[in-house]
């Protein structure tokens, strides 16, 4: 064992170091979503196959090192999008400068972002719920959510209740989708979410329900449904659904989630 250590050169240390940073960037990136689960299974089985290979069990080292040798194939296929939207990245000019203050292609910073503007969300929602004016809003928190914000219009503006209103006017275009707030900015309306697949939810949940269910499940943001039938506003977070909320209740429970603490 004390050979083993003299053996340990500095490269070595590095080189551990290196792979331990990049696999916990990649744990946070990952982090609050389906993927995440992925990742740390393909970690679990690859820890468990060099731990049997070290104390020689050929048969179960053979059969984990033959599953391990087909798991960068399985990866590629698992991870597409995310490695695509990747390369695409990387090649784009202006990449180096537009990420600055990232390590690789993850952001350094990945705490969860503040929403400054809780008042014009809330005061939007109450009065939307009065009208029975349907809406489907989407607060970004740690997860890029620029997957979802591509597949609708982009708006770039301050957060106002009257514009969040007036997109989500029967007669607006942009009212049938979803509205998507990042960075303390309305990014995107009329944007298309993942549903999702659970199939004991009730009946009467509507589609903006189990969108809204559906990219909570797959990342960490937070989403607030307006009902258009009976005009109660809902919040979901983590893929659970608190139905019935009060404005009062859904500044609180935004107050808290985007309390950057």
């Amino acid at each position: 064992m004390v050979n083993l250590f003299l053996h340990i050169r500095v490269l070595d240390v590095i080189d551990i170091l290196l792979v331990a940073l990049l696999l916990y960037s990649l744990y946070n990136l990952l982090k609050g979503t389906a993927a995440v689960n992925i990742f740390l299974g393909i970690l679990a089985i690859f820890a468990l196959w060099r731990i049997v290979k070290s104390l020689g069990m050929d048969l179960l080292s053979d059969l984990l090192g033959a599953f391990i040798s087909v798991g960068f194939i399985a990866f590629i296929v698992v991870f597409q999008p995310e490695i695509r939207k990747f390369l695409l990245a990387i090649g784009s000019p202006g990449f180096v400068k537009r990420n600055r203050g990232k390590f690789l292609f993850w952001k350094v910073n990945l705490r969860t972002e503040d929403l400054s503007e809780i008042e014009p969300v809330v005061q939007a929602c109450q009065r939307m719920s009065l009208l029975n004016t349907g809406a489907l809003i989407v607060v970004a928190r740690r997860n890029d959510l620029t997957e979802y914000t591509d597949t609708g219009m982009e708006i770039d503006s301050l957060i106002t209740d009257q514009l969040i209103e007036s997109i989500f006017y029967k007669n607006n275009p942009l009212h049938d989708g979803a509205v998507i707030i990042s960075e303390n900015r309305i990014r995107a309306a009329r944007c298309i979410l993942p549903v999702t697949s659970s199939t004991d939810l009730p009946s009467e949940l509507g589609l903006r329900h189990r969108s809204a269910i559906g990219i909570t499940e797959r990342t960490d943001a937070i989403a607030i449904i307006v009902s258009e039938q009976t005009g109660k506003i809902s919040y979901c977070k983590d893929g659970l659904l608190s139905m019935d909320v009060k404005a009062s209740g859904l500044k609180s429970a935004l107050t808290e989630d985007f309390s950057g603490k």
